[in-house]
């Protein structure tokens, strides 16, 4: 069965924080379009906090669990904690692994997405995140079911968030500051949909590198 270690999954968090600090600016930017424009730098702070504190040697989800209460406490907005209960119940849903493969990391984004629609509405087709994150968390559901290879479903998945995010393009905001601009909001990426996606994206990148040294 392919899986990796839990234990050894700091690359993972480490892939995740490069991410969002390397795209700072652009998640300022797209937030800026229709939003308060601090989305970028709210979330480069709590990556860059969790970073500092992170201890040598930490599993995935140790790891996520750490993130997510930083994020949770410490980040202002809206984001913070929204993206807190996704990690800290995609950590919970892991339950100190010692292996995780395709159907654990599954669950781990169905339980993500089942506390985030615990404090908050907003369904597929609302401009939020959800609408990368649901996809995402369904291509890995369909690949766990079918017994596909992990490394491949991870792959599909990344494609699965673009197109979700993408797709936030031509809807109108139901939710937070920018749903006040009603159809004015149509025509520009939602910012929580856009760092769904790179964090995703990263965390696929991550696995599959320890994928690969697995097979090796």
């Amino acid at each position: 069965m392919e899986a990796f270690k839990n234990a050894a999954g700091k690359p993972i968090l480490l892939h995740m924080v490069k991410a969002i600090r390397e795209n700072k600016a652009f998640l300022g930017e797209v937030d800026g379009l229709i939003g308060d424009g601090d989305h970028g730098m709210n979330m480069a702070k709590g990556f860059t906090l969790f970073e500092k504190r992170m201890s040598e040697e930490i599993s995935f989800s140790d790891g996520l669990d750490q993130l997510g209460t930083i994020l949770f406490s410490e980040i202002g907005g809206s984001m913070g904690p929204i993206y807190g209960t996704i990690f800290m119940d995609m950590a919970a849903a892991a339950e100190d692994a010692e292996d995780i493969g395709l159907p654990l990391f599954a669950d781990m984004l169905e339980a993500g997405l089942t506390g985030l629609q615990g404090i908050v509405e907003a369904q597929v087709g609302d401009k939020t995140l959800v609408d990368t994150l649901f996809p995402a968390m369904d291509t890995l559901k369909h690949g766990a079911e079918e017994a596909a290879s992990f490394a491949d479903t991870l792959k599909t998945m990344k494609t699965a968030a673009e197109r979700g995010r993408d797709s936030t393009k031509d809807m109108v905001a139901k939710f937070g500051r920018s749903s006040r601009l009603g159809e004015r909001s149509r025509g520009v990426l939602d910012a929580g949909a856009a760092s769904c996606c790179l964090l995703l994206q990263a965390m696929a990148d991550g696995m599959l590198e320890l994928l690969e040294g697995e097979s090796a």
